[in-house]
């Protein structure tokens, strides 16, 4: 039977995942310039040859970078594997921006004077109305951006009638997009869809065949499949 447990919706973020060709860059300027702890640095659990770094946001959210030696090879090309500033276009499905949350104008004001004494220019803050934000660059092209906002975004306010045609959104959508359906969850036994022909989306860039059987695995044998110890075994 169905056991519904809340709204079963997603509730912030964990981490967000970004390639690195130089992992001791990107924790200098995270650390440096922004002022986050670095929380983990490991090997990515089941990738071979690959590092993981985990920045920390707060107790429950981290800027995570994935590196190992083939990244450095792939070019970042402006225009389409990066944005390059704010309003710049990438490909579909890559990082435009990366914004990231301070609590107040004080703290904005304050970062902003952190990273220009350490040498970054930093446009803003520009007032957006649901939130104000600085912008400035990270490295190896990444676009960023620091916001806070005064009170929650009202739906009501901001979803421009204009822009809902333009999306092709009807306002059957419409409704359905700003109330989404609870989701009365099944514990964990909904079987895994056939993956040749579920609709997806799917992962791709596995070699060929890996992805089928990954997925064919059963969820126990996933379950245990990397080591789960931390790498530093602290004396009790």
């Amino acid at each position: 039977m169905a056991t519904a447990t809340g709204n079963n919706k997603v509730e912030g973020l964990h981490h967000l995942a970004v390639c690195t060709a130089n992992m001791k860059e990107q924790i200098e300027f995270f650390t440096d310039k922004l002022g986050m702890e670095l929380q983990a640095l490991y090997w990515m659990h089941g990738v071979e040859n690959t590092w993981h770094g985990f920045l920390r946001l707060n107790d429950e959210s981290s800027i995570a970078f994935v590196c190992n030696p083939d990244i450095a090879e792939i070019p970042r090309v402006l225009g389409s594997s990066h944005a390059g500033n704010p309003g710049a276009n990438s490909a579909g499905g890559t990082m435009q921006h990366l914004a990231m949350k301070v609590a107040n104008h004080e703290e904005l004001m304050n970062m902003r004077d952190r990273l220009r004494s350490k040498g970054v220019p930093v446009m803003g803050p520009i007032e957006h109305g649901l939130c104000q934000s600085i912008y400035f660059a990270g490295p190896e092209n990444l676009s960023l951006e620091l916001s806070y906002s005064n009170e929650p975004i009202d739906n009501e306010e901001w979803i421009d009638p204009e822009v809902v045609a333009l999306a092709g959104i009807s306002s059957e959508e419409l409704d359905r997009y700003k109330n989404p359906a609870a989701y009365a969850g099944q514990g964990g036994s909904v079987a895994q869809p056939d993956v040749a022909t579920a609709p997806g989306p799917h992962m791709a860039n596995y070699p060929e065949g890996a992805y089928e059987f990954i997925m064919g695995r059963s969820d126990e044998e996933v379950l245990n499949s990397v080591p789960s110890d931390p790498p530093v075994k602290l004396s009790v």
